[in-house]
């Protein structure tokens, strides 16, 4: 009886090493990959978004005036085919940024 139980256990503890053999050798892959990754990409600035509800109604605003503003030059760009129009569109779009950030702002 103890000799199979020793022979059991002995089976355990195979498996056991075997099973953590395996999580190392990932866990290596897993450590090797992110220094490749790191090494690649670690001089690109990461994007960070400032949190709280605030800074995201500060985003949706942005976003709803450059839309606007970018809808506004698509339509001058589709049905004015002179490039004074054009452009001139595009000059008032960046002078009046302010006063349609203000109108979109929910205030």
């Amino acid at each position: 009886m103890s000799r199979e139980r020793a022979r059991r256990r002995a089976e355990r503890e195979r498996v056991a090493a075997e099973a953590a053999a395996a999580r190392q050798r990932e866990a290596e892959r897993r450590a090797r990959a992110q220094a490749r990754k790191k090494a690649l990409t670690g001089w690109i600035p990461r994007r960070r978004l400032t949190p709280g509800v605030l800074a995201a109604r500060r985003r949706a605003e942005l976003g709803a005036t450059f839309g606007l503003l970018f809808v506004v030059n698509v339509l001058v760009w589709v049905l004015r085919p002179d490039w004074a129009a054009r452009l001139g569109a595009l000059v008032v779009s960046l002078v009046v940024f302010p006063v349609v950030r203000l109108m979109v702002a929910r205030r």
